[in-house]
């Protein structure tokens, strides 16, 4: 069976909305590489959109997922629980920026965790309003749609959504949006459209994902921590996408030196595997009552395994360096490419292995070159590579790779996009 026949099989059997970027049909994986059903090899920059931080099939994790199976698969953790999913909390919470005490729940996606963050706060504060911001995005499901700050793909045709969610500008110094706008924008919500005693929570992500990869400026977060001091305001850091290494901190906030109340984790948590979990201030998260914060399938002991060795595999391997390593040879390469394309390239940015790069047509910042980039990502896969796409206006192109990388793999990789760029520019 070949890459255009299983395409053929795919459409008919499942719907439109859940697409593929590419008709590439994966048979194994190993690391930071994916061979297709053809036996076509490729470079993988998007590792599952940053799930596979210690790579596809780390032997470690792939023998920790085999010695549970051997055990038993599920028996829900709030009926008959295990030690992993202790263990795991233990040291979730040890990990999670901050000094206080802390405590965890697991659920299955990020979808879940954001919206389980959301249910402490209110239940905490007593609060309904939640600030989030333009360009975020924060899940699939009905509130984290209406959390998400765009609407194409992500809102369009499935409203109406939960009311009471609010949104302010993200800081992005690229287009004109500077902390101060940020800041004064949720100063006039709190005079146009909710008071701040009415405000359970500020959600955040510190790099926007699907937004563009925009950095969050450490004093802009600090100012979200003391506006939410100031305010009894819940401050969610959603780290699903930065998390467990990513940036070159084990959670990118540690940057600001800023400790949330609240943070979502999934994505690279498990090495694959679905697992999800909010770690937050014990005060916080004991709010609500039992029964109220859970899942069938949450903190799944196989999913609770494989985290465990995700974590032995990062310490052991130094991959939080290893991710500031990458970032640094990705921006030489990529600035390189960007000296040579001025007027295509607007930006190379990074923080750690979370790296991106913004086009624009004629050296015009307003003016995003969305043909280009959906032209990359479409040829990208005759060039043996995999990458992502994201931004406002779907003109960046992301690249993260396995922080278990080899330096031939990545700079193989990175020839390979400076060809494909070259071909397409």
């Amino acid at each position: 069976m070949n890459n255009a026949e299983l395409q053929a099989r795919k459409v008919k059997v499942i719907a439109r909305g859940q697409g593929n970027s590419y008709p590439v049909y994966v048979e194994r994986a190993k690391n930071a590489e994916i061979w297709d059903v053809e036996g076509k090899r490729y470079i993988d920059f998007g590792t599952g959109i940053a799930v596979c931080n210690t790579g596809h099939s780390h032997p470690k994790v792939v023998e920790a997922v085999k010695a549970q199976l051997d055990n038993f698969s599920h028996t829900c953790v709030m009926v008959n629980p295990y030690e992993s999913a202790v263990e795991l909390a233990e040291k979730l919470t040890q990990l999670a920026p901050g000094a206080s005490d802390k405590k965890a729940i697991f659920v299955t996606t990020g979808a879940e965790a954001v919206e389980n963050c959301v249910k402490i706060a209110r239940a905490y504060t007593g609060r309904r309003g939640v600030i989030a911001f333009n360009g975020g995005f924060h899940g699939r499901t009905n509130l984290t749609m209406a959390l998400t700050g765009k609407i194409s793909p992500y809102k369009h045709q499935f409203g109406p959504f939960a009311g009471d969610i609010f949104h302010a500008p993200y800081p992005i110094e690229l287009h004109g949006i500077s902390v101060k706008d940020s800041l004064k924008a949720i100063a006039n919500l709190f005079k146009v459209d909710i008071a701040p005693c009415d405000v359970a929570a500020i959600i955040v992500e510190p790099v926007q994902g699907e937004g563009g990869f925009y950095l969050a400026p450490p004093e802009f977060l600090r100012a979200l921590r003391e506006l939410c001091d100031q305010h009894g305001i819940v401050l969610i850091m959603d780290e699903i996408q930065t998390g467990f290494g990513r940036t070159g901190k084990m959670f990118c906030c540690e940057y600001a030196g800023v400790e949330p109340d609240l943070i979502t984790m999934a994505k690279g948590i498990a090495g694959g595997f679905p697992l999800s979990a909010v770690v937050g201030k014990s005060e916080i998260m004991d709010a609500p009552l039992p029964g109220g914060l859970g899942g069938t399938y949450g903190g799944s002991p196989v999913g609770c395994a494989a985290a465990l060795a995700v974590l032995d595999v990062i310490a052991d391997e130094n991959l939080v360096a290893r991710a500031n390593q990458i970032g640094a040879y990705f921006n030489e390469q990529l600035t390189a490419l960007q000296q040579d394309y001025p007027k295509l390239i607007a930006d190379v940015r990074h923080q750690g292995a979370m790296i991106a790069i913004e086009l624009i047509e004629e050296g015009d910042v307003d003016r995003p070159n969305t043909a280009l980039t959906q032209a990359i990502i479409a040829n990208a896969a005759k060039h043996g590579l995999v990458l992502l796409a994201c931004g406002f206006y779907g003109n960046v192109i992301r690249f993260l790779p396995a922080l278990t990388i080899t330096d031939e793999v990545m700079a193989e990789g990175l020839q390979k996009f400076a060809e494909l760029f070259s071909e397409q520019a």
